[in-house]
């Protein structure tokens, strides 16, 4: 006989007590200590009865950069975005980080979960750029765990022989428009697609031994 599980908990059940958050971060360079943080996006989790992961909410902040950031224009010219454009309404990076967490914890705290694990497309990336902003703002309360990520990149590798972001989608047919990619909202709602369809599928072929019914 399965055990059942409640489906506000299921969440913690399947990731060892880890809430995934689906993070893209647009910067102005590629090295975290020096190049600007310009766009941050992160998409919620949720997950059903049968156990299958869904995208929820997102929530979406364009950034002002750090005093004396570095920004690449090369970067800039990759992205199309104008850190000066004044109809960004860009926050500064603490002011993003608080919003951003309070948004997180609340959901994180529902789904029974202790920490938020950054789930991103070449992970590592994203993350060292969230662990500079944290660090230059001595953030104290950030809800996501400081190295534990989980990467799609790795996970379409092994799931589907490709590890471009776009490539991925397609085997999955999910949609992609590549005139709107490198924007962190559309960049963070198709990872977490992609995230939630690999995971789903792993579970359809017995990957995880999930119980029949989550309905407590």
């Amino acid at each position: 006989m399965t055990e059942t599980v409640d489906p506000k908990l299921a969440l913690a059940s399947r990731f060892r007590g880890y809430y995934p958050v689906v993070v893209d971060i647009e910067t102005a360079g590629f090295n975290p200590l020096t190049d600007a943080v310009l766009e941050v996006a992160a998409t919620a989790i949720t997950i059903d009865e049968e156990g299958l992961l869904t995208p929820a909410a997102t929530f979406a902040y364009n950034v002002a950069p750090f005093d004396g950031a570095n920004l690449e224009p090369s970067s800039l010219a990759f992205t199309g975005i104008d850190p000066h454009c004044p109809d960004r309404q860009a926050v500064d990076e603490k002011t993003m980080l608080n919003q951003l967490s309070k948004a997180l914890r609340p959901l994180q705290k529902q789904h029974g979960c202790q920490r938020c694990v950054l789930v991103a497309h070449n992970a590592a990336f994203d993350n060292s750029f969230l662990n500079a902003a944290i660090n230059r703002t001595r953030f104290k309360r950030s809800p996501f765990h400081p190295f534990v990520t989980f990467d799609t990149a790795t996970l379409g590798a092994l799931a589907l022989g490709q590890s471009v972001l776009k490539d991925c989608c397609e085997r999955f047919d999910i949609a992609f428009d590549q005139q709107s990619a490198h924007s962190a909202a559309y960049d963070a709602g198709k990872t977490a697609e992609l995230f939630c369809k690999i995971v789903n599928r792993y579970q359809q072929l017995g990957g995880w031994p999930l119980t029949e019914s989550l309905t407590a």
